[in-house]
């Protein structure tokens, strides 16, 4: 199992920055270098408990599709979102948010495991955990500049 663990420091209230990430069409705006749409589910406006969103994008030049459910959510400091159906083996992203002197410290837990054993894994050494991490780092570009602005 891979984890991955970011922290972006947001100048903005935390409901604004808590709403931005489970907005679909923030992230279909950060997700716009791989072409990421949803095409099935909740395909607009925020995601919420129970609901269920399917991407489709292009990754190391093959269209994708990833299906996942937010599987919790505590308002505003903690949610969840886990792959239901895609090409991993398993795929949890823990979002969890804190207020601390103005500002909001958003973290990201992303936790995944690559099926086709030791060829799997390798993928995921040379090429899978940087892609995601930078996938990961213009989504929260995107929120950081999103949500400051709605100050």
């Amino acid at each position: 199992m891979t984890i991955i663990n970011l922290t972006t420091k947001i100048k903005a209230p935390i409901e604004t920055v808590f709403d931005a990430s489970r907005n679909i069409d923030v992230h279909q705006q950060s997700a716009s270098k791989s072409k990421e749409k949803a095409i099935a589910g909740i395909t607009s406006g925020l995601i919420n408990l129970d609901e269920m969103v399917t991407w489709r994008g292009k990754h190391f030049g093959f269209y994708l599709q990833h299906k996942s459910r937010i599987t919790a959510m505590n308002f505003y400091d903690y949610f969840v979102d886990e792959m239901e159906e895609g090409h991993f083996k398993s795929f949890k992203h823990e979002h969890f948010f804190e207020e601390e002197n103005g500002f909001t410290i958003m973290k990201d837990q992303l936790q995944y495991e690559t099926p086709f054993g030791i060829c799997g894994r390798l993928f995921d050494i040379f090429f899978l955990k940087k892609h995601l991490v930078y996938f990961l780092l213009e989504r929260n570009t995107i929120l950081k500049k999103v949500s400051e602005n709605q100050n």
